[in-house]
């Protein structure tokens, strides 16, 4: 009997990450049946939900594929550029330096950290471009002590908060402002940016706060984390490594700085090139939009209009380079690059399946007959009762439309003259989009730039759902009474 009470209590398996997607895209389907010959009215056009046949739902994974080739392909040059930058263990090495300097101020950090990213979600809509992170993040915090639980942290919410509080976000505020436009109504700029920074900054301290006190916690106490054994596991085995070499003294080789020099360019260089420098004014990158500009000299396409393509091109190239700086052989360049991209199969699978989704809404009619049927639930309302409905409306919809250009395109010529017509601010109406669908995107599992991080850090989205829900909880209550106040003050 004591034998038996002395074995560990066996804790129940959680669903994958492939599961829950493929519960969903059920669901999604059996939707459209149960709702077939459904109609609705989108701008004086009628339209009528369409059944998903058995081969619409078979096939939706494949087509999420090819809707999302780009990323994937990104992804799998990711893993390629990372399995040779872990062949030199400049990373590994790095990480520990970094670490041994940062001794004590690692709170800090993570302030830092999230900000910079925050400033990437609100600029240029920073989300897919982020999974290459996660894998760096996780090290690093493994190595400081915390667990890669607080390195996906930083990463998803920090870039999260940033879409949710978007000022010049093309990807959010540029492409519902553009469909505005389409139905002849000027968005407010200053609306934008002056909502947009009060709800990115009061998301941000809430998100921060949430994730500081985590890491305290499995820093005093690494039994505290949220993560599983099996993910420890995981976690423990892709990125020991780096937190193994904290207590060595290490010292940096001329190979191995020229390699960190590559890889942190390469980063650099790719978060520059998705800022739309044009759209700010700035005509540096591409001075001569008529002319060949200095900075399209490697993809054709200069600085601030690059999107998955150039940036794959970016990321093969600055592999071989770093390859060839750590005088790697042709054979071990081509091997560890190989085998890199194949440890990113599974993180590429889950980002189509997650598109597969969107893709099955979109092509029955599904996402368009959920939005006409909740614009005329919300006609008629109050100032306050209009603007939480317009928030819950969107955090449904986009639970099913990850896309914030696609919902924007789809709901904001209905939901913008809705609010006019009720004597509200469609350029508000803009902003409650942006802050419903930045906060649902930090937990939906229809996001590919999530569930592909969340692979990366070997964190099981149920784990993450644990931990987020409080944080999504807290900061869209803080974003309804945000834009009921904005709704109610800005006409």
């Amino acid at each position: 009997m004591a034998e038996a009470a002395a074995e560990p209590k066996k804790k129940r398996e959680m669903l994958t990450s492939f599961s829950i997607i493929f519960i969903l895209l059920a669901i999604v389907a059996l939707l459209t049946v149960f709702l077939n010959g459904q109609t609705f009215v989108i701008d004086g056009e009628e339209g009528s939900v369409v059944g998903a046949k058995l081969s619409d739902f078979l096939m939706s994974p494949v087509r999420g594929f090819a809707d999302a080739i780009d990323v994937c392909l990104f992804v799998m040059v990711l893993g390629g550029f990372l399995g040779i930058m872990n062949k030199t263990n400049a990373l590994a090495d790095g990480i520990a330096v970094l670490v041994q300097k940062l001794k004590g101020k690692e709170m800090t950090l993570i302030w830092i950290l999230m900000g910079v990213f925050a400033l990437g979600g609100t600029t240029y809509g920073m989300c897919e471009e982020t999974v290459g992170f996660y894998a760096l993040l996780s090290a690093t915090m493994m190595a400081a002590g915390f667990d890669s639980l607080t390195g996906a942290m930083i990463v998803l919410l920090g870039a999260g908060v940033g879409c949710l509080g978007s000022t010049v976000n093309p990807f959010a505020v540029g492409a519902a402002s553009a469909a505005l436009d389409g139905v002849g109504i000027t968005g407010n700029q200053t609306v934008f940016i002056g909502l947009g920074l009060v709800l990115l900054v009061a998301s941000y301290i809430v998100a921060a706060l949430f994730v500081t006190n985590y890491a305290k916690k499995v820093k005093a106490d690494p039994e505290r984390t949220l993560m599983s054994a099996s993910e420890r596991a995981a976690a423990a085995a892709e990125y020991s490594e780096a937190g193994d070499k904290v207590s060595q003294e290490i010292k940096l080789t001329g190979k191995q700085k020229g390699a960190l020099i590559c890889f942190g360019l390469a980063f650099l260089i790719m978060i520059i090139s998705f800022i739309p420098w044009e759209d700010l004014g700035v005509t540096f990158f591409n001075p001569d939009p008529e002319g060949t500009s200095w900075s399209s000299i490697l993809t054709g396409v200069p600085l601030g209009q690059w999107y998955f393509q150039e940036a794959t091109t970016w990321f093969l190239l600055l592999g071989i380079i770093i390859g060839i700086i750590s005088g790697l052989s042709e054979h071990e360049i081509v091997d560890e690059f190989m085998a890199g991209a194949g440890d990113m199969m599974s993180v590429v699978m889950v980002i189509a399946l997650s598109r597969g989704v969107s893709v099955l809404m979109a092509s029955t009619g599904l996402d368009r007959f959920v939005l006409a049927a909740a614009s005329n639930a919300l006609a008629g309302t109050s100032g306050i009762l209009f603007s939480i409905g317009s928030f819950v409306l969107y955090f449904l919809l986009s639970f099913l439309i990850p896309s914030t250009s696609g919902m924007a395109g789809v709901s904001m010529p209905i939901m913008g003259p809705l609010a006019a017509q009720l004597g509200f601010s469609p350029s508000v109406m803009v902003m409650v989009f942006c802050a419903a669908s930045g906060v649902v995107n930090l937990i939906t599992p229809t996001s590919g730039a999530i569930m592909g991080g969340l692979a990366l850090s070997r964190v099981e989205y149920a784990t993450w759902v644990k931990f987020a829900i409080k944080i999504v909880a807290v900061i869209s209550v803080i974003c309804m009474v945000i834009l009921s106040v904005a709704f109610m003050m800005i006409h």
